[in-house]
């Protein structure tokens, strides 16, 4: 027999339940399973190889430990440059480079437009025998900017002149030092970045007049560099090049030649990036939870270290699809309305909206019009956007079915020399129940809002109709007899309606629980007997914007729940959606309801009244934030300040023992008790009178 979960009223027994997640429900009773149908879809260690199955990879050591994906630890051997192989040449290459996503791809680009020609590629490819030519530009235009997409510990920064090569007066160029030039770095995007200006970064760590050095090395103390931005600056050294200005152009070429920069660095970068390519599943798949193995690792004397607790952490977001592409294409019309396209199209045969004609042209932007790429769009109908980042093994997914999945993987360290090793990862996988879900909700006063939405009011208990429809059209799956809703709030069952037409009927099993509610149907749904459903149930809501996520089981199989999708499950309702927006009446304080236990708070050590328990429900909270509750004199002295950890919207509840911070316990008297979110909702505190006697 399977035990789903044991409820008390403050100390509970945890089972693991059928749909993936930890309950807090009676004690309920389901019949051993028939057959096991979850397996595992794994990368790394026995899985898919790591190196075989990336669509990006930034800064990621495939080799230190074989079968396993850690940070490249950075050494002052190679240029950090030569470490990043799939650099984009323009400041902007959103509409130009395909796939192209700040922060996870390095970038270069001379001028503050960034839409000529890939200038700098050959300044980056750590051959010193490549380099562009002298011409006879102005000195502005000599300002490049390199965007590493992620930061690292640099050390050192520099450039050089050509090893081969001469200038048109038969100066050679390796002798061809830059006469005056600044240099700035950053750790984070800035404005001149942002807005393509000229301006310095940051933090500037070379302003030269004059320079006589072939070879230029600025070494600076060891720090996170993202950006790095050279400009050429105007030197005495260049009288000669500014008095061949002549008819608006100048005769010669500036002096100064360069052939490579070099950015030099020391540790592991604060982020590295790992993204899996697209991977078809081969048939739609309900996913369960997330797990992964780490290591911990820290590098001493040239050694990598198991230890526990380097500064390190894993971040991972999923997302899942229904064919090969989460991105829809458009081009332009005759009206200047889009149209969607293939991406062949767009790739190959549509040109981009801004161009330059040559390398002294400014930008042209042409008006809309067919043969130009319009806008890429996200394909939400079969694709999910990416989860939140994953933090801790062993979490379900909560994502819709699919048979296409991508990862995105982030290694984070804050230390130059702590990194962690990845060793493999798998989700859990399992057949459909059903093609798709399809669910709605509204109020059951309103199934059909003018506004198209379910609105209430925050804080009061509401009556909702959530209706369902199973598709089996393009699958052969064996059906569900369990749904599961999750309101964030305690909820009580109302009505169970089956059947065409909709008749109430009785359901084999109810549990209410404090985060939703469980219904066990009296028959299954099953492609031969697919009758609607309408569930009726009440709660009451304390956040701005909820989902009521919805999924259904299998009591009969040990299966993967399949999530509840939002859309149009019927005529009944018109919001074809599972969001249900809170909106306040009389914009209530966050904090509300604040109660306490007892007036008078006796903490002699007998067992009554010792401790105090405070409840109190916060509102309006879109993500959880840190809650401080203070003790105050009469006389407006704070006495105690009891930090009650990070909480989400809806009732609270913590406890006090009368001491102060120091653990002593505040004389008799009588004292303000606030409580307050410590964050920009200070105002929002709520004070009760309190008094102390022994």
């Amino acid at each position: 027999m399977r035990i789903l979960c044991v409820l008390k009223e403050h100390s509970m027994a945890l089972k693991q339940s059928p749909f993936g997640c930890v309950w807090l429900f009676a004690l309920v009773l389901i019949a051993q399973p028939a057959s096991a149908q979850i397996s595992a879809w794994k990368l790394g260690g026995a899985g898919l190889a790591w190196s075989e199955s990336d669509t990006t990879r930034l800064f990621i050591d495939f080799v230190s430990a074989p079968g396993s994906i850690q940070p490249i630890y950075l050494t002052p051997e190679k240029t950090v440059f030569s470490h990043l192989d799939n650099w984009v040449f323009w400041r902007d290459p959103s509409d130009i480079v395909l796939g192209y996503v700040d922060g996870e791809t390095p970038r270069t680009w001379k001028w503050s437009d960034g839409l000529a020609a890939p200038s700098g590629s050959l300044l980056i490819d750590g051959d010193d025998a490549t380099y562009y030519p002298p011409r006879a530009v102005p000195l502005e235009r000599e300002v490049y900017t390199m965007d590493l997409a992620v930061a690292v510990p640099a050390i050192s920064f520099g450039f050089t002149t050509p090893s081969q090569g001469f200038r048109s007066d038969g100066t050679p160029l390796k002798t061809d030092a830059i006469p005056g030039y600044d240099v700035s770095i950053a750790s984070e995007s800035e404005r001149p970045v942002v807005e393509g200006t000229l301006e310095p970064l940051s933090h500037i760590i070379a302003d030269v007049a004059e320079n006589f050095e072939p070879r230029v090395a600025i070494p600076f103390p060891r720090r996170y560099v993202r950006y790095v931005r050279y400009r050429r600056q105007v030197s005495v050294l260049d009288e000669d090049f500014l008095a061949s200005f002549v008819r608006g152009q100048y005769r010669d070429a500036p002096p100064g030649t360069i052939a490579e920069f070099e950015l030099f660095a020391e540790g592991v970068p604060r982020k590295a990036i790992y993204k899996t390519s697209i991977t078809d599943l081969g048939q739609s798949v309900n996913f369960g939870r997330l797990f992964w193995r780490t290591t911990p690792l820290r590098m001493v004397g040239g050694t990598p270290v198991e230890t526990p607790d380097a500064v390190v952490g894993v971040k991972i977001e999923v997302r899942t699809g229904r064919d090969g592409d989460p991105a829809v294409y458009h081009e332009y019309m005759e009206t200047g309305f889009e149209r969607v396209v293939p991406r062949e199209r767009y790739e190959n045969q549509l040109r981009t909206r801004q161009f330059r004609p040559n390398l002294e042209s400014p930008i042209v932007t042409l008006e809309p019009r067919p043969g130009l790429r319009a806008s890429i769009g996200y394909d939400d109908e079969n694709w999910t956007f990416w989860s939140v980042p994953f933090t801790q093994s062993g979490l379900p997914l909560n994502l819709r079915s699919g048979s296409y999945l991508q990862l995105r993987i982030a290694l984070e360290s804050r230390s130059f020399d702590d990194f962690v090793r990845l060793d493999s990862l798998w989700i859990e996988t399992a057949p459909l129940l059903a093609g798709d879900i399809i669910g709605e909700v509204a109020l059951r006063t309103d199934p059909q809002p003018a506004r198209g939405f379910t609105e209430v009011s925050l804080g009061q208990e509401t009556d909702f109709v959530y209706d369902l429809r199973a598709d089996f059209s393009q699958v052969d799956a064996p059906g569900f007899d369990v749904l599961r809703i999750r309101t964030g709030s305690r909820t009580r069952f109302v009505g169970l309606e089956m059947g065409q037409p909709l008749a109430t009927v009785a359901p084999s099993e109810v549990i209410e629980s404090e985060d939703g509610l469980l219904v066990r149907l009296p028959a299954r749904v099953t492609r031969a007997d697919n009758p609607p459903l309408r569930l009726f149930f009440s709660t009451a809501l304390f956040s701005f914007a909820t989902t009521f996520i919805g999924e259904v089981s299998d009591s009969e199989r040990e299966v993967l729940p399949q999530p509840v999708v939002g859309g149009d499950a019927g005529q009944a309702l018109s919001t074809n959606s599972l969001h249900v927006l809170g909106v306040a009446d009389s914009a209530p304080s966050v904090v509300q309801k604040l109660s306490v236990s007892t007036s008078v708070l006796t903490p002699n050590g007998d067992g009554v009244h010792d401790r105090l328990q405070i409840r109190y429900t916060l509102f309006r909270l879109p993500e959880l934030v840190p809650v401080v509750l203070e003790i105050y004199a009469l006389d407006g002295r704070r006495l105690v300040r009891i930090d009650a950890g990070r909480q989400a919207a809806g009732p609270q509840k913590t406890e006090w023992d009368g001491r102060d911070e120091s653990g002593e316990l505040l004389p008799p008297g009588v004292y303000l008790l606030s409580v307050a979110p410590n964050a920009e909702f200070a105002t929002s505190a709520q004070i009760l009178p309190l008094g102390i006697a022994y």
